[in-house]
Formats: C-alpha cells, sequence, structure tokens
C-alpha cells in the first residue's frame, strides 16, 4: 500500500509521525511525508534548512517532501493563522503535484487548515483520507484565545463538518472528542478512538538516577515534581505557583521543576522570582533524545490545563509518556486524562485550577510511601504497554488504512 503522510509538522528529530512511518515501512508499506519546513516550538526554521518552493531530503529512509510556510508561533493571533493558512496552500498547489498517487492519505490534523490539502489530494489525485484529530477546532482556538471572533469561529466550524464529510475515515485520541463528534453530526460509525503513544526510543522507566545531571538541575535532596512541555496559555501553570506558595512553608524540600518553552515561560519565571517561589525552578526545553533522563529524576510528573471544556475531552501527549516512564502522575486534567491515569491506578488528581487543590494532591504524593509510589508508577507503566504501545496504536491504524482502501475498491 502507498500512503502519504500529510503534517503540519515533521521535524528531523524523531516524535510521533517518523516512528510511524519507518513501522509501516517496515510492514511493507510505501511511505511518503508531505509537510512544512521545521519550525516548531520557536518559530524559526531549523539550522540547516532555508525555505525554498520545495525541498526533498529523506530521514532514515523515508522520503519527504518540504514546501513553505510562513513560520510563526508567537502570541499574534494573525501570524498564527497566517503561518497554518500559507503551509496549507503550499501542501494544496504544489505539494499535491510533487508527490506519488498514495492508494491513502493519512492526516494528521493540528491546525484545521490542513483539511484543504487532504481534499485537493482526494479530488485530484482520487486518494480518499484518514483524518487524525489531534486538536479539535474552533474550540481549541477559543480555549487557548488564539482567535474569539463569533462570526469567524462560525465559519470555521462549518470548514469542519466539511472535512469531516470528505474525510473516509475519522481518528481521534480520546472517547470525549468521538462522543463530541457525534453530537455534532458525524457518523458515530465513521469515527474510531486511537490513543497517542509515547516515545518509545527515548522514554523508558527504571530506577536508575543520573546523579551528577540532578546536581547540575538542582534536583538532589528535594521531592521533584516535574512538569515538562509547552508553557502556553492553555496549561494554565499560574496555578503551579500559587500551589508552590501554599507548600513553600509547610514541605521545604518539595519543589516543582518546569521543563521546557512556551509563550507563557518568562512571564512564569519573572513572576516566582517576584513571588520569592524558590521551590520552582526552571529549565529550558531539552529534544526527545534527552528529556528522559530527566523525567527519571522526578518523584512524580505533573500534567496541567486550565479548566477548560474542552479539555475534559482530550488527553496530552504527555499522559502517555508519563505513564510509560513509571513514575507516579499528579493529574490536574478533568476527564478522559484523568480517567486514563485513575483506570492505570497511576497517580493523583487534583482540580484544574485550584492551586489549593494542586497542594494537597503534591502533599499526598511526598507523604505516601516510595513502595506507594513505586506502585503507582510500575502500575502506569504496565498499563502503558498493555492498552497505549506504539504496536498496539500502529496495528489500529493499519488496520484502518487496510479497511478504508478494501471499500474504496469494491
Amino acid at each position: 500500500m502507498r500512503i502519504l503522510l500529510l503534517s503540519h509538522y515533521f521535524h528531523p528529530e524523531p516524535y510521533f509521525l517518523l516512528p510511524l512511518a519507518e513501522e509501516l515501512v517496515r510492514r511493507g508499506h510505501s511511505v511518503e511525508v508531505l509537510t512544512g519546513f521545521p519550525n516548531y516550538p520557536e518559530g524559526k526554521i531549523y539550522e540547516g534548512y532555508r525555505q525554498r518552493l520545495w525541498f526533498r531530503e529523506t530521514i532514515n529512509g523515508i522520503p519527504i517532501i518540504r514546501v513553505p510556510l510562513y513560520p510563526s508561533h508567537d502570541r499574534s493571533s494573525l501570524k498564527r493563522i497566517f503561518s497554518y493558512t500559507s503551509l496549507a496552500l503550499s501542501q494544496a498547489l504544489l505539494g499535491s503535484f510533487l508527490i506519488q498517487k498514495p492508494d491513502v492519505v493519512y492526516v494528521t490534523q493540528g491546525p484545521a487548515t490542513i483539511g484543504l490539502p487532504a481534499c485537493i489530494c482526494k479530488w485530484l489525485r482520487g486518494a480518499p483520507f484518514v483524518y487524525h484529530i489531534q486538536d479539535l477546532w474552533p474550540d481549541s482556538l477559543a480555549s487557548t484565545g488564539m482567535f474569539s471572533n463569533q462570526t469567524g469561529m462560525r465559519l470555521v466550524h462549518k470548514w469542519c463538518n466539511f472535512i469531516y464529510s470528505q474525510a473516509a475515515r475519522i481518528v481521534v485520541l480520546a472517547p470525549g472528542m468521538k462522543r463530541c463528534l457525534v453530537e455534532r453530526g458525524v457518523p458515530e460509525e465513521k469515527i474510531d478512538v486511537v490513543y497517542n503513544w509515547a516515545d518509545e526510543t527515548n522514554l523508558h522507566g527504571g530506577i536508575e538516577r543520573d546523579e551528577a545531571l540532578a546536581e547540575k538541575l538542582g534536583m538532589t535532596a528535594k521531592f521533584n515534581i516535574v512538569f515538562a512541555g509547552n508553557m502556553g496559555k492553555a496549561q494554565g501553570l499560574d496555578t503551579v505557583l500559587d500551589a508552590a506558595a501554599l507548600l513553600r512553608d509547610q514541605i521545604s524540600n518539595l519543589q516543582f521543576v518546569l521543563v521546557g518553552d512556551g509563550v507563557e515561560k518568562e512571564r512564569l519565571r519573572a513572576s516566582a522570582k517576584q513571588r520569592g517561589l524558590t521551590n520552582v525552578i526552571f529549565h529550558p526545553f531539552q529534544p526527545a533524545s534527552e528529556i528522559g533522563r530527566t523525567l527519571r529524576l522526578a518523584d512524580a510528573l505533573l500534567i496541567h490545563l486550565r479548566d477548560d471544556p474542552l479539555f475534559q475531552m482530550t488527553i496530552p501527549s504527555k499522559t502517555q509518556a508519563y505513564l510509560a516512564m513509571g513514575r507516579p502522575i499528579l493529574v490536574g486534567v478533568g476527564g478522559d486524562a484523568e480517567a486514563l491515569v485513575k483506570e492505570a491506578g497511576a497517580g493523583v488528581s487534583c482540580i484544574p485550577g485550584d492551586a489549593e487543590s494542586m497542594a494537597t494532591a503534591a502533599s499526598k504524593l511526598y507523604h505516601i510511601s516510595q513502595a506507594e509510589r513505586d506502585k503507582a508508577g510500575l502500575g502506569g507503566a504496565s498499563y502503558y504497554r498493555e492498552c497505549l504501545s506504539f504496536k498496539q496504536g500502529v496495528d489500529r491504524l493499519e488496520n484502518l488504512f487496510n479497511s478504508t482502501v478494501t471499500l474504496r475498491t469494491k
């Protein structure tokens, strides 16, 4: 089977799509990728790349076609919209003529603008597409504050419904997303839930600690609750600062460690400094090849999103990564993410956006025995292997691709 992977992001560093492409090739399929020039998360073209009309490269045996875009990932809504739209137009107007004719197109949808090249590939190249929703639009636009114009929101909603009607199959990452789409009129039988997996190459559990790294990062002789990832508005990390303030005089050796970058990071860092929160420390973004070493220094791992209806029906990708790491989890996300952690018996929960609730949950993790924390962490790792692993996810997607092509040829 010839599969086209159509994505907004496909970076040289392995993450979600590259391992999938490699595994599909290993299983005997032909895979090609159509994407833009790498620029996430800073909105700057990666060193070693320069924009041109199109560029072909091969990463780990996977042929990739890159087309131009306006790179941006800052606070400006207009710049972000222009970035998404520019890539969609490049993929539709250029990419659809540069690709080989696929049997099926697999679309990973962050920005819903990627529905345009998906439809163009369907209409011009006769290829059905499987539409994998990672961010539910227009809901994610409203929840992040990126876009609020009501007329615009209605137009985006109509656009999304059109894309759903054109897709052969729709994949969502959480049961809540499926329920939401069914309520919006998408046929239930058209939607499949496939949980995201973790980067199993670089993230794996175990009890080993890199003590030299712990000393370098200021994580020795401390109970470390680690948050790793994007620090944006959606993450609501002011709650972490407020919880740290509540715990500062109660548990002297408990600290929150925030690792990553994002539009809110510098404001959060300045706020923590102004408030004298010595129990909150910040570290820069770490690539996937390195972050596992830092996560293994954690006594607990933190997931948090703002209290928003959208986040009741999503599962942050760090959830699977944290489960795979075998560390207890403090989850501050309601709905599907909390249910997943509870089902795995992998940790404790707090009310999103509630500093007192987070402080109470952090204190609970601190005061239970090491044996209880180990049990939670190992339970999460076992649940990940049995229910959420890379192999399980690829099996489900491959079956969807096969069924889509079979239906097309009947």
